[in-house]
């Protein structure tokens, strides 16, 4: 009885049709992503234009995002959402084109991974806002778990078909795989019953941002964990981009190789999804994002001097646990402290430091990385955030000595 109702947002029609749709498309973004750097590296060998390519996918999530949200509220987010997977399908076919026909440019791979980031920014709040009108409010939270296991089963799944793809097939297969892929969403969305609500109440973009700003920085707790992500996105979590350097260079893992590493974050990243999905309900919430957080930051310095292959599979898989764990509490931390009005606000605050600020660091430690290497900026990038999340750790303990506690359910990003 009680595994079905952790698993209650299944029990709704359109929820199991968004989920299945969602999973094989995840499955071609992440196939892609992995082929995408591949490319990138292929074509430069250098980790500097990773960083920028990555960088061109994720800056338009800082530009649009808001104004993303606001779009979500003024038309029907299943037609948004047929409209942006519609749009999603041209990036991944025309770089599939120009690979195939051998003229692909790195300013090519930069300009359509700059329009595929464009339509996610519309893309990712009309989706999480979606889900409440497919199961309610009652079955939100497991409908979000269900959500982030369907993301990171994806994220271990599509990188190590698109390491045997790229390997045997040829690197233009997984471009055009993602490309068919965002059918299966599509497909899924038409299929549906509901349509999503229309809602016309937002008070202009500057003022409703300001308002979620200004709640944030007078609650310590919850600035203490956005300042945190600023971190772990600015310096820490760009390390993703640079596996290509490590697979080749240090490990002499090949193209299999650098699917499998991907696929070990990606592993540790759906553990913690299923546990945090089985388990509910935590305790302590600032205690385990303090162990979660430490467990990224050592994990990463780990990966960062590793030269054995296993090793490094190793670390990734704690890497992935790490952040997952640390993100999905936090996202539920968030949520359960703000008030009703403050919600969306005080979430597009967290979208924004947690994507918005990807490609300034992608920038930034491709940069670093050209002028001390790619493993001595990945290192770095983890003794900052060994550093971080010591003294956000210490302030979680000062914070129960006062007598601020928490005991806040668990829920998934």
């Amino acid at each position: 009885m009680e595994n079905a109702k952790r698993f209650s947002a299944l029990h709704y029609r359109d929820f199991r049709l968004f989920w299945f749709g969602q999973l094989i498309s995840l499955s071609g973004t992440w196939m892609q992503s992995v082929a995408q750097g591949w490319l990138v590296y292929s074509l430069t060998k250098s980790p500097f234009y990773l960083g920028m390519v990555a960088a061109a996918g994720s800056l338009p999530i800082l530009l649009f995002t808001l104004v993303g949200g606001i779009a979500a509220d003024r038309f029907r987010k299943r037609n948004l959402l047929l409209l942006t997977q519609a749009l999603s399908i041209i990036p991944a076919f025309l770089l599939g084109i120009l690979t195939d026909i051998n003229i692909i440019a790195v300013w090519h791979v930069a300009l359509l991974a700059a329009l595929l980031g464009t339509a996610n920014a519309f893309d990712i709040p009309a989706r999480q806002s979606f889900l409440a009108e497919l199961v309610g409010k009652n079955n939100l939270m497991n409908a979000i778990a269900l959500n982030s296991a369907a993301f990171n089963g994806a994220r271990m799944i599509g990188p190590v078909i698109a390491g045997m793809t790229i390997a045997y097939i040829g690197l233009p297969a997984c471009f055009y795989i993602n490309a068919l892929s965002y059918l299966a969403v599509i497909i899924a969305l038409s299929k549906m019953n509901i349509e999503g609500d229309i809602k016309v109440s937002s008070k202009g973009l500057i003022r409703d941002f300001t308002e979620g700003i200004q709640f944030i920085k007078s609650t310590p707790d919850v600035y203490r964990i956005i300042l945190l992500i600023g971190v772990f996105s600015l310096i820490g979590i760009p390390y993703i981009t640079f596996l290509p350097i490590f697979a080749v260079e240090v490990l002499k893992a090949g193209p299999q190789g650098f699917g499998f590493l991907v696929g070990a974050a990606g592993t540790g990243a759906l553990t913690a999804a299923l546990f945090l999905a089985f388990r509910g309900n935590i305790k302590n919430t600032n205690r385990f994002m303090s162990i979660s957080a430490l467990c990224f930051a050592f994990s990463l310095f780990a990966f960062s001097i590793s030269n054995v292959f296993y090793i490094s599979i190793a670390a990734l898989i704690f890497i992935g646990w790490g952040i997952v764990s640390f993100l999905a509490t936090a996202n539920s931390f968030i949520q359960l402290s703000v008030p009703d009005n403050l919600r969306g606000r005080a979430m597009s605050v967290y979208a924004l430091v947690f994507l918005g600020t990807a490609p300034l660091g992608n920038t930034l430690i491709g940069t670093l990385a050209d002028f001390v290497g790619t493993i001595k900026a990945v290192n770095i990038s983890a003794i900052i955030c060994i550093i971080a999340s010591i003294v956000y750790s210490i302030k979680n303990i000062k914070s129960r000595k006062t007598g601020v506690t928490s005991n806040i359910s668990g829920s998934i990003i």
